[in-house]
């Protein structure tokens, strides 16, 4: 035996009323087999019945097959049985009233068998008084219904809630102190496109419909159902199709029952009954011999009942033959496929069935033929009803995708107004949508689509929206790109000339193309129907990315190999030509030293002249980017770092030094030049050689092959080729040749040392300026 603080769970259940009994002849006593006898022990036997009023009572009813005992279950921790989903029907045995207490809490739960189980047939009398005796004992009743089923008066219990009100002010609120309860309406599948709220105003607003057409007692001709119930009302998503969420959901709703600190908790000593838990059972057995004797809920004549019985085979036929007509609309709906004239074809379909029904059910009792003839219309509507909502869901979807295909083929077109193009295909999007709705609706019905409006109108702005600001960002790159290329000749060429107001130069050349290309997106933006604000953070965007491309452009026209570029040209321009521009012919009496000082001194001045952005008068521009830990301002304007600069200065001090060494060789060159004449000697010296030559046939041949073959080598273009291998062999000759000499020589000092080492810097000078 568990107790009442240490239980931990509970899953044996106690039958507080049977509602089986004689089906055939029509006969629901309900007697209360347990509620004297059984209570009192189960009681004991789940440690309850010391608790005092430290006890609260539960009850649940709604349709069935829709997931009563499981929503108890989940909650509470119990072990109802549920519903065969396979077969579709009820899997207890024996029906009724059925008890159970909550894990680790003192919640006593009942479970009351559904209010139109095809199993029970016409058993409606022992379905309202279940529910009437659950509304008489239980501080909390959950009324569990569909979402589609809200709006419906007989899919949503409207009609046994009429009963059940109005009886429960008859027997129990007139003379006495009135007693509250609370209603949770626990709203199943909820998919989320109707919202919470809406559906609460819904119900709420058929319940006081329904309180308003009540028979009260004398003296309550005014009462209001506020006075006698509170709502609270929760949605769960599908168990099925969507079991993490609703499961969460579930955790969520269990603290309304479990935290007294929540602001939705349920148990409010007001609704507690305060009857003690060893006198629950005598209280119980009170209430139900109370309604059991009651007229107004007695049970129905013969012919009630013949009219009862037949009615319901003929809507069973009748309701055969609907879903015979609407199965393959139903499967094409299920698809997503959006159905032309819908609406038509399910009032169709609903008109055959009741016509069916009609031509049968009209010969009966006219009470009961009209009222089983609004449930079957209940029914269908029901069905239909589901139907509607799928197709809004169907043509949403088809909208969004129209809506989307209109905007890109006009924009493909590339001559448009965007903001004419997207107001006119809002409008024609919502109109469709109207209109297609329109055409689904039943007729008759009244179902609404004001809410699926709104979704669509919201997701359109969205989607709008989204488009706009994709065309601003296709706005802004096109313009980005016009800058960039704007600014990539004109910087280039400032940059061939630095001097000391490049930089302004630069910032005056950017800032005239960065207007013109804002001006113009301005002018372009006009078609987006921007705002002011949008149009000026466009504007700072813009900005923000030409200054980047300047920057980009700044980086390449500052790269190592362009940087070297430039100092050597300018060194060169120094040093190698005069003030006139002419080249210059070193002499051995030119200050060959004193132009190599001054060309590098002044080419090595570049490079802090380029390594930051300043402007003339020492000031910094102003660049339009935030500051952040990766791009600073400070990091903007330092184009070359210390440590480029140092690496800059090396490399071009050791160019600048080929140069120079180039000059000195060139001077040794013309003093060590061959008089002209020598030339005279030699033709005097050789006279006879040449008489020889000119004399032998030999010789004669030999230069008319040596003829040919500069001929073809000249018309070959083989002559520069030609030059270069033989200057080749001759450098690498030399070369040799020196080496041997010195192995032969061997260590040497004066004048012969100094030459040696003028010569291998030389080399090593046209090495350097040949890998550069």
């Amino acid at each position: 035996m568990h107790s009442v603080n240490g239980a931990d769970s509970y899953s044996d259940n106690i039958q507080l009323i049977s509602g089986e009994q004689e089906f055939t002849h029509g006969l629901f006593p309900g007697e209360s087999l347990t509620l004297s006898d059984e209570l009192p022990r189960y009681m004991a036997k789940v440690g309850l019945d010391h608790a005092g009023f430290n006890y609260n009572l539960i009850a649940v009813f709604g349709s069935q097959s829709t997931g009563k005992s499981t929503l108890l279950n989940k909650l509470f921790g119990t072990k109802f049985e549920t519903m065969d989903e396979a077969a579709r029907k009820q899997t207890t045995k024996v029906r009724g009233i059925w008890m159970s207490r909550g894990v680790n809490s003192n919640i006593l739960i009942m479970d009351v068998e559904g209010t139109d189980g095809r199993e029970r047939g016409d058993n409606q009398d022992f379905e309202r008084k279940s529910a009437l005796f659950s509304l008489a004992t239980s501080e909390v009743i959950i009324v569990n219904l569909w979402e589609h089923q809200v709006g419906l008066y007989q899919g949503a219990n409207m009609g046994l809630l009429k009963t059940v009100f109005e009886v429960n002010l008859q027997l129990f609120q007139k003379n006495s102190t009135k007693e509250r309860s609370l209603l949770i309406f626990v709203i199943r599948d909820h998919v989320g496109t109707t919202p919470l709220s809406n559906l609460q105003t819904l119900i709420q607003a058929d319940l006081t419909k329904i309180w308003s057409t009540l028979s009260k007692p004398a003296g309550l001709e005014n009462c209001q159902i506020e006075e006698y119930f509170d709502f609270q009302f929760t949605a769960l998503s599908h168990k099925i199709l969507m079991p993490d969420k609703f499961d969460a959901e579930i955790a969520v709703l269990q603290k309304r029952f479990a935290e007294k600190s929540h602001k939705d908790y349920v148990f409010n000593p007001v609704y507690h009954k305060r009857i003690p838990a060893d006198g629950l059972s005598v209280y119980a057995s009170g209430i139900w011999t109370q309604i059991m004797s009651n007229k107004d809920l007695d049970l129905p004549t013969q012919q009630e009942l013949l009219a009862q019985y037949r009615c319901d085979e003929i809507s069973a036929l009748a309701v055969e033959e609907f879903n015979r007509i609407i199965k393959v609309v139903e499967a094409n709906s299920n698809a997503g496929r959006v159905i032309p004239d819908l609406g038509n074809f399910m009032t169709e379909a609903r008109e055959a069935a009741l016509k069916i029904f009609d031509t049968e059910a009209s010969r009966y009792h006219n009470q009961v033929y009209q009222r089983k003839r609004e449930d079957l219309r209940n029914k269908t509507d029901s069905r239909l009803h589901v139907l509607f909502v799928a197709q809004l869901s169907a043509l949403h979807k088809s909208t969004i995708t129209e809506f989307q295909s209109s905007i890109q083929s006009k924009l493909s077109s590339g001559s448009y107004d965007f903001a004419n193009l997207l107001s006119t295909a809002l409008l024609i999007a919502e109109t469709r949508f109207i209109e297609q709705a329109n055409k689904c609706n039943v007729e008759g019905a009244g179902w609404a689509f004001d809410v699926e409006l709104d979704l669509l109108k919201t997701e359109l702005e969205e989607l709008g929206t989204k488009l706009r600001q994709e065309e601003v960002d296709r706005a802004l790159n096109r313009t980005e790109k016009q800058i960039r290329n704007a600014i990539d000749e004109p910087i280039s060429m400032v940059f061939k000339k630095p001097d000391l107001e490049m930089w302004d130069r630069v910032l005056s050349l950017f800032n005239d193309i960065l207007d013109i290309e804002v001006e113009r997106f301005l002018n372009h933006s006009k078609g987006f129907n921007a705002t002011d604000e949008e149009n000026e953070s466009s504007v700072e965007e813009l900005k923000r990315k030409a200054w980047l491309a300047l920057r980009a452009k700044i980086d390449e026209e500052v790269s190592e190999s362009n940087m070297l570029l430039k100092l050597r040209e300018n060194f060169e321009d120094k040093f190698r030509y005069d003030s006139e521009g002419v080249p210059r012919v070193w002499k051995p009496s030119d200050d060959i030293d004193g132009y190599y000082r001054a060309a590098r001194d002044e080419a090595l001045k570049l490079i802090p002249l380029f390594s930051l952005f300043k402007l003339r008068d020492g000031s910094e521009p102003d660049i339009p980017i935030p500051q952040t830990e990766t791009l600073s301002h400070s990091k903007l304007i330092q184009v070359l770092s210390a440590s480029k600069q140092h690496d800059l200065s090396t490399r071009f001090k050791k160019s600048a030094d080929a140069l120079y060494v180039e000059a000195k060789r060139s001077t040794i060159s013309n003093v060590s030049q061959v008089p002209l004449w020598i030339y005279g000697v030699m033709l005097a010296l050789g006279w006879n050689e040449l008489i020889a030559l000119l004399r032998n046939p030999l010789y004669f041949l030999f230069i008319g092959l040596l003829g040919v073959g500069a001929y073809i080598i000249i018309q070959m273009n083989l002559v520069g080729p030609l030059e270069r291998i033989i200057r080749a062999m001759m450098q690498q000759s030399i070369e040799i040749l020196r080496e041997k000499v010195r192995e032969w020589v061997g260590p040497v000092d004066g004048p012969i040392k100094v030459a040696w080492e003028l010569e291998e810097v030389d080399r090593r000078g046209r090495e350097n300026q040949k890998k550069e």
